[in-house]
Parts: C-alpha cells; sequence; structure tokens
C-alpha cells in the first residue's frame, strides 16, 4: 500500500491537548498517539485500549492497532518488537508510503525527531499553522463557538448577579454574608460555565490595581468604586471549541475618570468593530482602536517598570485554542473569510482602573457576523 506522495507527515500528541490532533480526528484522546497524514489519506495508530471508540468516533480515513503495527515495524526494520518505539514506527511509515520528506509542526518531541534524522530523512519543520484551515471556521464550527461564547456570557452574567446582589460595608463588598473576593467571585463564574457543558480555566475576576496586568486572574477583596474585569474563556467539553469574552463592571458609584475611561474603551471596539471584513489587514483593525484612544487623549507609555495605556494587541484568532491564528495586532496580515477573531480593546491606568470589553466575531466578505451576545451596562449601584 504505496501512496504516490513523496511527503508524509506525522503528529505525535494527545488530543484532549493539542489542537491539532484534535481538528485531525474529531475525537478526545487523553495520551499521545501517532497520526500519519500522506496525500490521500489520514491514519492513527492506537493501543487496544483506544482502538474501538477511536474507530467509531474519529475522522480518520484509517485506524491502525498499535499491538499489530508495532510486529509489522519489528518485521520490517529486522528488530525485536520490543525495540520499536514512536520513533521506529515513524521510520516504519516512512518506508512503507515511500516518502521523501517528513513534515512535522514545531512543537514535534525532539527524540522522534532526532530518530527521522539518524534514519537519514529530510525533515521539515512547519512553522505556524500545521493545518492552515483552520483558521477558517466553518458554520459548524462557528456554531461551536457561538455555544462557547454562551458558556462566557453565563459566567459573566453570574458575575454581575452576585455583584447587584451584593451591599456595599465601607471598603468591603459583602454578598451573603461574607467579603467578596476574586476566588469566590471566579468560583462562581466556573460553576456557571460548568452547567453550560463548559470548563473554564484561569478565569480573570480582578479588581483596582490588579485589573492593570491584564493576564493577572485577582487574588484577595474586590472593593467597592473600582473597576472590576471579568474575561471569561471557557472549553466546551463536547467539542474542544472555545468562548471568550470579557465585561467590566463597578460596584458602586465610578468617577468621571472611570466613566470616561469606559467610555473611550467602548468607542475603540466600535471603531475596530467597523473595520473588520475579508481583505482587511489585522493591523488596521489595531490602528483603528488604537487611534480610538488616541484622538480621546489616551497615551500607551512605560512608566518606570509599568505599561500603561493600550498595551495589548486588538484581537486573536479563536477556536480549538484560545489564542491561534488569525492575529489582529500591528502587522498582522489581511483577514479572510471565515476567520474567528476577537476585538477586545482595553486601557489599563493604576490611578483610575483598568477596562476592557471582548466579543467575538466572524469575518465575513461585507463585514463580520457576531457570535458573542451581552450587554455592556457596567455601573451597578
Amino acid at each position: 500500500m504505496k501512496s504516490k506522495s513523496s511527503t508524509i507527515r506525522f503528529l505525535y500528541a494527545a488530543s484532549d491537548t493539542s489542537a491539532d490532533a484534535l481538528y485531525l480526528s474529531g475525537v478526545f484522546v487523553p495520551d499521545p498517539f501517532l497520526a500519519v497524514i500522506t496525500q490521500k489519506k489520514s491514519y492513527a495508530v492506537v493501543s487496544q485500549l483506544e482502538h474501538s471508540r477511536v474507530c467509531k468516533q474519529s475522522k480518520f480515513d484509517e485506524v491502525m492497532l498499535l499491538e499489530t503495527i508495532r510486529e509489522k515495524a519489528a518485521e520490517n526494520l529486522q528488530i525485536s518488537v520490543g525495540e520499536v518505539g514512536v520513533g521506529e514506527l515513524m521510520v516504519y511509515f516512512v518506508q512503507r508510503f515511500a516518502a521523501e520528506k517528513v513534515e512535522v509542526p514545531s512543537d514535534f518531541p525532539a527524540a522522534y525527531y532526532a530518530k527521522l534524522l539518524e534514519a537519514g530523512y529530510h525533515i521539515h519543520i512547519v512553522e505556524g499553522a500545521f493545518f492552515p484551515k483552520r483558521s477558517k471556521k466553518t458554520n459548524t464550527e462557528a456554531r461551536m463557538i457561538k455555544q462557547g461564547n454562551a458558556a462566557s456570557a453565563a459566567g459573566i452574567r453570574a458575575a454581575e448577579a452576585v455583584l447587584r446582589t451584593a451591599t456595599i460595608d465601607g471598603d468591603r463588598i459583602i454578598y451573603e454574608g461574607d467579603a467578596l473576593t476574586s476566588e469566590r467571585l471566579r468560583n462562581i463564574i466556573d460553576q456557571a460555565c460548568l452547567n453550560k457543558g463548559a470548563t473554564a480555566s484561569h478565569t480573570i475576576a480582578a479588581g483596582g490595581r490588579q485589573a492593570c496586568d491584564p493576564h493577572e486572574a485577582g487574588r484577595g477583596l474586590l472593593r467597592p468604586n473600582e473597576l472590576i474585569i471579568v474575561d471569561v474563556f471557557p472549553r466546551i467539553q463536547k467539542t474542544g471549541y472555545h468562548g471568550d469574552m470579557t465585561r467590566t463592571f463597578l460596584k458602586g458609584r465610578a468617577t468621571p475618570a472611570q466613566r470616561a475611561l469606559v467610555k473611550a474603551v467602548q468607542a475603540s471596539q466600535r471603531a475596530a468593530m467597523k473595520m473588520v471584513r475579508a481583505g482587511v489587514k489585522g493591523g488596521a483593525v489595531h490602528a483603528a482602536a488604537e487611534s480610538a484612544f488616541e484622538n480621546q487623549g489616551y497615551v500607551s507609555e512605560r512608566r518606570n517598570k509599568d505599561f500603561v495605556g493600550f498595551i495589548h494587541s486588538t484581537g486573536h484568532g479563536l477556536g480549538l485554542e484560545v489564542h491561534e491564528a488569525p492575529r489582529v495586532s500591528k502587522g498582522a496580515p489581511k483577514l479572510k473569510a471565515g476567520h474567528v477573531i476577537t476585538i477586545e480593546p482595553g486601557l489599563y491606568y493604576p490611578e483610575i482602573g483598568a477596562c476592557r470589553i471582548e466579543d467575538v466575531v466572524r469575518v465575513t466578505k461585507d463585514g463580520y457576523e457576531k457570535l458573542s451576545n451581552l450587554h455592556y451596562r457596567w455601573e451597578i449601584r
């Protein structure tokens, strides 16, 4: 059985943790397994523990039993079965398909790269997307991402409900008799996502100065009259696709500076959204968000060890990974119809607080389709 293709591609990863392996297989496998891709077909090599399930549920053209393939490899390579590891299996498949070139992703295990190199094969490391089609989402994938964003929205609504129910006692927010902390709010958010069939990890519920570090999850007491960023990016357990939404809240009474900050972020997001359509560079979308801030007098700069203002990109691709292609940042290339991206400008000033607003859109020929839905009311008395 020989393919006409002179190139063979290998993946060795667990589809539970590898977006590429999940995209190819369509099934969750908790342990690393070998996937082989030729010009015409895709193959999985799995143990008898996984064989029946992968045969029934995966998208592979053929599922091979590891124990059987090890015996064939041993015979072909003239070694004992005990000497056949993952590297030897790869050498066997290169020979079996008479491949002249091997392609592997940039995160391919070094040990097996070395084994193929030892065997004298030319190996091409594919930098960037191993499956470029992953960046353009089908209608089915868009629905899955929309489901992820519904889970995100459920988490954010749960946080909002807590803040609306809570009372203010001095410099503390009291919820059900206890002072509200980032940790407690995060647990409530994550439980709401779980109720929607999604697992939330590293959810952000950060207030005050902590929120001025965009990836700070939040620690300790949440204070009244401070901006609180709630960023929720859960993974739907059934499909592996993510949602990603951010809203900013304040329990109490905002200052004029805080209101102006939030208004500026809302304006920046609208300006960026207006730019989104196929053929427009991601860099141009980012520039629109930046210009909106600059036109309102918000300066981005370094102050000693801290960076303030608009200190991150406008967005990123979303799908089987929270951060994937394409970029929506300075110098980013053209957007294409089917790309799913976040639009999430933010401002960060320790003396005022932080605000970030994030939504998810699917790029179309003439604009975009919004895949997230939640109101923008933020000041909670």
